[in-house]
């Protein structure tokens, strides 16, 4: 029974994934970790190339050169910080970027959604907040977790699960 229930996680989540790529790196015209920095970045501005780079999965080095890419699409700047730290900010373009991204990642996963009515979309919630909160637990880090959310709209009316296992961890230290 949990054999069955876990394939049809994985194949689930295995196509949402690829339609949430799909729609961002397609909108943003750019590669997965250069998308995922463009919206931590649009929640995170003046991040350094180091943290950046931590948070999508990247060597300081491969950031660097994303950074590169992005700033010579016009899409973000950097600048200097305190000793050997390198800022990094959208542009407007990025912004833009940014909000065609999650716009383009979103329609899909509505479109999926809309096979369920009310009643199973708050169960689905519950029971994502519940698997998210475990998933959390293992893996231990919400903005590498969060690289490719729409942060505003998870937090509209309702507490982020994964922000609250993130404050629960930290309290039980």
């Amino acid at each position: 029974m949990h054999e069955r229930l876990g394939n049809l996680l994985g194949a689930t989540s295995l196509a949402v994934t690829d339609l949430v790529l799909a729609g961002a790196t397609g909108a943003g015209r750019v590669s997965a970790s250069a998308a995922a920095a463009l919206i931590v970045l649009a929640d995170a501005p003046d991040v350094g190339v180091t943290e950046l780079g931590r948070r999508v999965g990247l060597t300081q080095s491969a950031a660097a050169r994303m950074v590169d890419g992005l700033e010579a699409s016009g899409l973000a700047t950097r600048r200097r910080g305190e000793g050997r730290v390198v800022r990094v900010r959208l542009t407007q373009a990025g912004e833009d970027t940014v909000g065609d991204m999650l716009a383009a990642r979103g329609a899909p996963l509505a479109d999926v959604l809309d096979v369920l009515d009310d009643d199973e979309r708050a169960t689905l919630t519950a029971l994502l907040a519940k698997l998210l909160t475990r998933l959390y637990a293992r893996i231990g880090d919400a903005d590498v977790m969060c690289r490719l959310c729409d942060r505003r709209c998870c937090v509209a009316g309702a507490v982020c699960p994964v922000g609250q296992a993130e404050r629960d961890a930290a309290g039980s230290v």
